[in-house]
């Protein structure tokens, strides 16, 4: 038996970082699917710089949508692969500090994407 009472057991770890990895597999072929999806879709748009515009914020979104999935499986790995308490609440702050940078950042870089394809809303087209 473990000393600490709060040790969670190494099967139950094991468990949880399979369960982890079936999870990501499956979101993975979710995601390939709805980017192929949308790539058919954009591609189907006229050529213009609004749609060029367009394309650009959608992109940019979709690739934040994966950096982001990513970094939540990464936190659930390491949570699957906790041995206790603390080491899951120094996983879960750590994530909550890096995530919130990583969130502006990209709330910045979208915001800029999407005033400059507004911008080419007001241009007159050719």
């Amino acid at each position: 038996m473990s000393q600490n009472p709060f040790e969670i057991p190494q099967q139950v770890r094991d468990m949880a970082e399979q369960n982890v990895e079936q999870a990501r597999q499956a979101y993975g072929q979710f995601i390939d699917a709805m980017t192929q999806a949308m790539t058919f879709w954009s591609k189907s748009l006229p050529a213009n710089d609004v749609s060029s515009g367009f394309r650009s914020v959608q992109e940019r979104a979709t690739k934040f949508a994966k950096q982001n999935a990513e970094a939540a499986f990464a936190l659930a790995s390491d949570l699957a692969s906790a041995k206790d308490i603390q080491e899951i609440l120094a996983h879960q702050s750590r994530f909550a500090q890096s995530q919130m940078q990583a969130y502006a950042l990209q709330a910045q870089e979208l915001g800029r994407l999407v005033t400059e394809a507004m911008q080419n809303l007001q241009k007159p087209q050719r």
